[in-house]
């Protein structure tokens, strides 16, 4: 009998354990952002093969190992400061994300501290064989990454611009390496950063009042609610303008023609839903944005393979 008990003791205890383990690993994914992460890269390397790179093919690509560094880099970069931001917005995330926030308590903070120095310090290593170039690109990333969530983030207007700003600063940096500057290349990254600005200040309208009281000073917290439609509207007809743009002066073709068409048909839907101005139709908007720029990657993956075959 004592033996079955032990026996049962002891699965229990496993059963436990492993748990514990894999809660504490999902935490640890959650908190570094994984998930969005992936998806940066994944849009890293569509953008680089298919955009800035206009020359190389497909094999001396594969074997362009500088580029898979960079990247690599940017990996690593992204995850320090998706840890650093929740170390930062941990009492805010207690609210706003209880899901998430209870998931990472498996893991005690100094541990998310430890990963965060280990992760910038071998991204720094790698930039540094790389060249030393590369190196300074990713100590001014590191160093804005980190500055946002200890200062920026707080401060009207410049938290959603340097939020903005560091999700396409890779992308940047991938342009200045091929050297791809054109008015088709300029009007997309215009594009990408308007439709970023605008999830970011909608993702804001949700999180509204809890902000405020972690005392973060954002657009839909300090305009009045209509000033704050206003804004996002603009946005939108703005985004719409630089989507026709796109359409009519720089000959893009294929499946992005096909996106950027459709995408103004998705921005006046947008546009209904900003002046509806409930939470309910905030909500779907900000969805609809997101999953439009994951399109979009699609899109451009889709147009690039029509194009090199």
């Amino acid at each position: 009998m004592n033996s079955e008990k032990e026996t049962f003791q002891q699965r229990n205890f496993i059963q436990k354990s492993f748990f514990y383990r894999f809660s504490q690993f999902v935490g640890f994914l959650l908190g570094a952002r994984f998930f969005v992460a992936v998806l940066l890269i994944f849009a890293l390397y569509v953008s680089t093969f298919f955009l800035f790179n206009q020359d190389e093919n497909f094999r001396k690509f594969v074997f362009d190992f500088k580029v898979h560094g960079i990247i690599f880099c940017t990996v690593l970069t992204i995850l320090a400061g998706g840890i650093i931001n929740q170390f930062y917005d941990f009492e805010k995330d207690h609210v706003v994300k209880p899901f998430r926030t209870r998931i990472q308590s498996f893991i005690k903070q100094k541990y998310f501290l430890y990963a965060y120095l280990v992760l910038s310090l071998i991204s720094l290593g790698v930039a540094w064989m790389i060249s030393h170039n590369v190196f300074a690109f990713f100590v001014v990333y590191q160093f804005f990454m980190w500055f946002y969530s200890h200062k920026l983030s707080r401060i009207l207007v410049l938290n959603n611009l340097t939020f903005v700003s560091l999700t396409l600063y890779p992308f940047f940096g991938m342009m200045v390496y091929y050297e791809t500057f054109s008015k088709k290349v300029l009007l997309m990254a215009v594009f990408l950063f308007l439709i970023l600005l605008c999830i970011d200040i909608v993702k804001d309208t949700l999180t509204k009042s809890v902000d405020k009281a972690f005392g973060y000073t954002t657009i839909p917290n300090y305009f009045k609610s209509r000033n704050t439609k206003t804004i996002i509207v603009s946005l939108l007809i703005i985004t719409m303008a630089v989507s026709m743009k796109l359409i009519m002066k720089t000959g893009i073709a294929g499946f992005m023609a096909y996106y950027f068409t459709a995408g103004l048909f998705i921005f006046i839907l947008c546009v209904y839903l900003i002046l509806n101005h409930t939470r309910k139709s905030n909500f779907v908007t900000l969805n609809i944005l997101r999953i439009w720029v994951f399109i979009g990657i699609i899109a451009m993956l889709l147009n690039g393979l029509e194009g090199k075959l």
